[in-house]
């Protein structure tokens, strides 16, 4: 059978699949016009009528295959194999009925065992390649001859038939060459930036857990931290200016056991596929009020840049924590308040940090958070790799830009909830 119902993913199969059926259409055209025309163009006498014959079979099930293919969404090897194997064998019965071997397009048979070596098992090489061999070797005995009284002209037209049996040789498999290299190439691509996702992946994991670790260590100093800043407030001694920062260092105190306590209930009690919706423009307002309290010496200023009322979000975690790091990094390179520009439209949510620093280094730009940095005054040169590698698990996307205006702009760009 020359087509079988596609049933194993195989896309890149069912698309050499797919330009071998076409490229059959212009092949059985090309005959069909040569047994037509050849008799009386070239003084060549043809059986034309079981060699249409054989042509009008393979336009048939040529069509029916493209019909299952058309209808297809992966294919096997198999199914390219049975093609090729077709090939040969409406090949072979075409030339029988022209002179055998003798017919330069017997070379033709080539071409189905280069795109076989291209795409194919080597047990199913081996299968069309044998087949073409063995065609071969049988026409070389049997064959129906071709009666040619003049001898020059029979070996011109055999040079002619040579020429033309090279060029369509040479442009199938130029074709299927060109166009199979180049699918390797992107699949090469492919797998090298997965195993680059897995490798990130495996990091802040890592990370993840050291990270666990050091909260539930941070509990003990943190609680004596805070029990010597309340006895420091309640001593009399004190002077009214150490009151207030004693205060502070309480209330900083009070927001680092927030966040350990709120990072230990998420990671256990908490599922992160059950994260409540919330109204974007709240959420964002909630987080920005929040890290105003952790950097009550940092301004932002919120600008709504759509209209209408605003989506949904999922207020997951990590997307919070990628969203204060943001802010950090921004805060750390400008003391002037910062704009938070977000907008909507009908499938993604837009949200813009933009500080009015200096900007953001030509190897942050390039690496954009693929890795992470060396430590330097303002943390440990992880944050930002961390801040991507959350945004993308939430199937959002993170830009880091420097506008011509000055400063440094990033932008996730995250899909609306469902």
């Amino acid at each position: 059978m020359p087509f079988i119902s596609c049933s194993i993913d195989g896309t890149e199969h069912l698309g050499t699949l797919r330009r071998l059926v076409v490229s059959r259409w212009i092949v059985l055209a090309t005959m069909a016009l040569l047994v037509s025309i050849a008799p009386g163009t070239l003084d060549i006498r043809l059986p034309q009528l079981p060699m249409l014959g054989i042509i009008g079979v393979a336009v048939l099930l040529n069509g029916i295959a493209q019909w299952q293919i058309g209808r297809a969404k992966t294919a096997t090897p198999y199914e390219l194999f049975s093609q090729l194997l077709f090939d040969v064998a409406t090949l072979s019965a075409l030339v029988f009925f022209s002179g055998g071997a003798t017919n330069p397009l017997v070379s033709l048979l080539l071409p189905p065992v280069a795109i076989a070596a291209l795409a194919l098992p080597a047990r199913c090489v081996i299968a069309v390649g044998g087949s073409a061999i063995t065609a071969y070797s049988l026409l070389m005995f049997f064959y129906v001859p071709l009666p040619m009284e003049d001898a020059s002209r029979a070996t011109r037209l055999h040079l002619i038939g040579m020429w033309l049996t090279f060029v369509v040789s040479a442009v199938m498999i130029a074709a299927f060459v060109v166009r199979m290299t180049r699918l390797i190439r992107e699949r090469d691509a492919e797998l090298a930036a997965a195993r680059e996702q897995a490798l990130r992946d495996e990091r802040v994991m890592a990370m993840g857990t050291l990270a666990a670790g050091a909260a539930h260590e941070l509990g003990t100093p943190l609680a004596t931290m805070a029990l010597v800043a309340g006895e420091l407030a309640n001593d009399p001694t004190i002077s009214d200016a150490s009151r207030d920062d004693i205060a502070l260092l309480r209330q900083q105190i009070g927001v680092c056991k927030q966040i350990i306590t709120g990072l230990s209930r998420r990671a256990g009690a908490e599922r992160l596929e059950n994260t409540p919706l919330e109204p974007v423009d709240r959420w964002l307002d909630q987080l920005r009020q929040h890290w105003h309290a952790v950097r009550p010496q940092s301004g932002s200023r919120l600008i709504i840049g759509s209209d209408g009322s605003p989506p949904e979000i999922a207020a997951d975690p990590r997307l919070e924590q990628a969203m204060l790091n943001l802010l950090n990094n921004a805060a750390n390179a400008t003391a002037l308040p910062l704009e938070i520009r977000l907008s909507w439209c009908s499938q993604n949510i837009c949200i813009d940090i933009r500080d009015h620093g200096p900007g953001f280094p030509a190897n942050v730009l390039e690496q954009g958070g693929q890795t992470s940095f060396p430590p330097h005054e303002h943390g440990n040169g992880v944050g930002l790799m961390l801040t991507r590698a959350a945004i993308e698990q939430l199937g959002g996307s993170l830009t880091l830009l420097n506008p011509d205006e000055g400063g440094a702009l990033a932008r996730i760009e995250l899909p609306q909830a469902a």
